[in-house]
């Protein structure tokens, strides 16, 4: 879902991650590979996103924000502060949903990797284009698991889970 402004409203420009990070604690770099997908959806994240608090807007904070990822005791815990770093709320997420949809897209990035080295044209598109449907898919469930939570848009929604799996690789 897109936030729409109001007049009273501030612009859409402060609704928006102007900074992100995973728990170092949390996260284990498999291989290159994956410290480049992280490296890619942060900056991408960071580019260009929407992302509203509910509760932290409602409470009369603008943003930008500043988001904390880190798995604890099994689920996701999104922190989010003020631009100057002033704690705001911790939203918390099952990663039950998350499990499946987590493995597959591992899997199919493996398969993916090793077909760039290797695999015909067409065989490599026709792995990222699985690929693709597994991450959006992965997306839509995001979406829905922040509704009435954080208004936020398709694309950041990709991004942040990307984010998501780097934290399970750990675990």
């Amino acid at each position: 879902m897109t936030a729409v402004p109001t007049p009273s409203s501030p612009p859409l420009a402060s609704w928006r991650i102007a900074h992100i990070a995973l728990d170092e604690a949390t996260i284990l770099w498999r291989n290159a590979d994956v410290e480049q997908e992280r490296r890619i959806a942060i900056f991408d994240l960071i580019e260009e996103n929407t992302f509203r608090p509910l509760r932290a807007s409602e409470a009369g904070h603008q943003g930008p924000y500043r988001l904390l990822l880190a798995v604890r005791d099994g689920r996701l815990a999104m922190e989010i502060a003020d631009e100057s770093g002033a704690p705001l709320e911790v939203l918390v997420l099952g990663l039950a949903r998350f499990r499946r949809p987590v493995r597959e897209y591992f899997a199919i990035c493996d398969s993916y990797y090793q077909a760039i080295r290797k695999a015909t044209p067409a065989e490599i598109e026709t792995i990222d284009m699985a690929r693709r449907g597994i991450h959006n898919h992965a997306a839509e469930l995001l979406l829905e698991r922040l509704e009435g939570k954080v208004e936020t848009d398709f694309a950041t929604a990709r991004r942040l889970f990307t984010l998501i799996c780097v934290l399970h690789i750990k675990g």
